[in-house]
């Protein structure tokens, strides 16, 4: 999952060095004693990594009666109130209980995962040597890839937003938490990139640094171009996912066909806008997030037809004529914005994302940016294309 830097934290130079998180235990006789402190019906049998998220330490749990499950550590740098996240998934799956989603070409229902309580108390997560774990259900036969595969792919990974919107459409927002506050406002963003450069500066020598911060001053205009829309009535709150990213969602693994929309800590009350140019800005990167070589990243319209196509498919009724007027001004401002996150990260000392080395968030960076480039070069076309669609 993809979250920035907090935009209410302190900024580089007024905060106290970042404290260093426990390490999750890796013995699988710890992980296990954790998983089995949840009503399973069976003992763990098995439990290896999952995934490879940004914010959380994910497992499957295999239990000895073939049931399975997703073990988790919410990672309270991020999520400091791990209740609030934890009661936006239960009244979220509260809210669908009693409306069963048919799928078309799987047999399959449409899945929503849900949590497993604790044996003692039935709470919905538990605190273990000072840090947050979760279980939850385990979405069988399904798959999840990076990256789109193919049109048939997009589409369904389009499908699947459209009908979680669709889903949740009703759900009042003042039943949510709102656990991320400023996640996806982009001026707040922008704000503490601001800090972050005014105190600290830029590192000496640093082409991709330079080149990342020009970027970034030549479009700071494009930051409110939402928040002001929502100012004037044009867009207003809803519940949203957060984080519709393509390795999201799942697939069934015979037909295809998406059969969830995971990830769920970022379900809170926002625009729709931030999920649609999250998904489109993901899903239409035909190299992804990681690529070896950032040249190659570019904005594929072949791909943003289906997916956008299969959206407005399922969520084109709840949707007004202004949500669809600033789709592609959420597609290139969602591109911009997670690229800010990424430098932003980077100039901090890499204090939320995951790194696998001191430069990896420069690198995400820059992908965001050129991919941002690559929106603004086809505007009109992306333009072209919501007109058409919807």
């Amino acid at each position: 999952m993809s979250v920035p830097v907090d935009p209410t934290a302190p900024t580089a130079a007024t905060a106290p060095a970042p404290a260093t998180a426990p390490a999750p235990p890796t013995a699988t006789g710890p992980l296990q004693a954790i998983a089995e402190a949840f009503a399973i019906a069976a003992p763990v049998r098995r439990l290896a990594p999952l995934g490879n998220g940004n914010v959380n330490d994910t497992y499957r749990v295999e239990a000895a009666d073939g049931q399975r499950y997703v073990l988790q550590r919410l990672n309270t740098a991020v999520f400091p109130r791990p209740q609030l996240v934890i009661d936006n998934i239960a009244r979220l799956g509260a809210h669908v209980d009693d409306r069963p989603l048919p799928l078309e070409r799987s047999g399959r229902t449409w899945e929503l995962p849900r949590l497993i309580p604790t044996r003692a108390g039935g709470r919905l997560w538990l605190e273990h040597q000072g840090q947050a774990w979760r279980l939850i259900t385990h979405i069988d036969d399904a798959v999840a890839h990076d990256t789109v595969q193919d049109a048939g792919h997009a589409r369904e990974v389009g499908r699947a937003l459209g009908r979680f919107h669709l889903l949740i459409h009703d759900l009042p927002c003042e039943q949510l938490a709102d656990t991320l506050e400023g996640f996806h406002v982009t001026p707040r963003y922008l704000a503490t990139y601001r800090q972050l450069l005014a105190h600290g500066g830029l590192p000496a020598g640093c082409e991709a640094s330079r080149w990342c911060a020009a970027f970034v001053e030549q479009r700071q205009g494009l930051a409110p171009v939402l928040e002001r829309a929502r100012e004037r009535g044009q867009l207003r709150l809803r519940p949203i996912h957060g984080d519709p990213k393509v390795n999201n969602v799942l697939l069934d693994r015979r037909s295809g066909e998406a059969v969830a929309l995971v990830d769920l800590d970022t379900v809170k009350p926002g625009l729709v806008h931030y999920d649609i140019g999250d998904c489109l800005r993901s899903g239409c990167n035909p190299v992804g997030e990681e690529p070896a070589d950032p040249a190659g990243v570019r904005f594929d319209l072949e791909l943003c037809r289906p997916m956008l196509g299969g959206y407005l498919e399922l969520a084109r009724p709840i949707l007004s004529q202004a949500d669809l007027e600033l789709i592609p001004a959420a597609v290139r401002l969602i591109a911009f914005e997670l690229g800010l996150r990424f430098f932003s990260d980077h100039l901090a000392g890499n204090r939320y994302f995951k790194c696998r080395h001191p430069g990896h968030n420069l690198e995400r960076a820059v992908v965001q940016f050129r991919l941002t480039e690559s929106i603004e070069a086809q505007e009109q076309e992306i333009r072209a294309l919501v007109q058409e669609l919807g």
